[in-house]
């Protein structure tokens, strides 16, 4: 078994509630789009306590060595799967586009119309992975990672807030909507213990410190 699949077997959970593929969308500040639902905040810091704290290293990082998006089913990429789980109303054409419907971005609370105003997030950045492992993987592993629809991984959110976001680990970012932040951590430290990924010591202590309040 390699090491990028060891934390399978202690991850059934998480796998398990990776499955669910969709959840109500309402514009009330409530709402969210449709990540698969992390583990608990309390699963979470026993994760968090397992991951190896290690400095970072960007050495030879390039967005290409992580393919994406890969088609998942007929006509449809992991990007327009996406943006028809986390959307509600869609409507797409004969190449799986969307051409109308409505989505609402967790992150900062606001409520789009049209597909191109929405990025789909790594959670955990491509660039953070390579940063924290992934620089050892294999691209068919590094494939499987940017095109995670099981883990919370992926999410549709509005595109300037992605940007700003960047490659930047909680330590420095996190959604401005306080509401969403517990799922979001929680979220962060189930992709990076499924993946088998360090935290550096900032990234570790940010995250103690927002878990422990969820």
């Amino acid at each position: 078994m390699s090491k990028f699949y060891a934390r399978r077997r202690t991850s059934v959970l998480a796998a398990l509630t990776g499955l669910i593929a969709s959840v109500a969308l309402f514009n009330s500040p409530d709402a969210s789009a449709a990540l698969p639902t992390p583990v608990s905040a309390s699963t979470a810091r026993t994760y968090l306590s397992q991951l190896t704290v290690a400095t970072e290293n960007r050495t030879g990082y390039s967005r290409d060595l992580f393919p994406h998006w890969i088609t998942i089913s007929g006509a449809c990429n992991t990007r327009e799967t996406v943006l028809k789980r986390d959307g509600t109303n869609v409507v797409t054409d004969s190449s799986c586009a969307a051409t109308s419907g409505s989505w609402y971005s967790p992150y900062d609370g606001a409520t789009w119309t049209a597909a191109a105003d929405l990025d789909i997030d790594h959670l955990v950045p491509l660039a953070e992975a390579w940063d924290s492992g992934a620089s050892k993987w294999t691209t068919a592993q590094r494939q499987a990672f940017a095109n995670d629809l099981t883990r919370p991984q992926l999410i549709a959110v509005t595109d300037n807030v992605n940007q700003a976001k960047g490659d930047q680990d909680p330590a420095t970012w996190v959604p401005s909507r306080s509401a969403y932040l517990c799922t979001y951590v929680r979220a962060w430290v189930q992709v990076k213990y499924y993946y088998n990924l360090s935290v550096d010591s900032a990234e570790k202590s940010a995250l103690t410190n927002y878990l422990a309040g969820c």
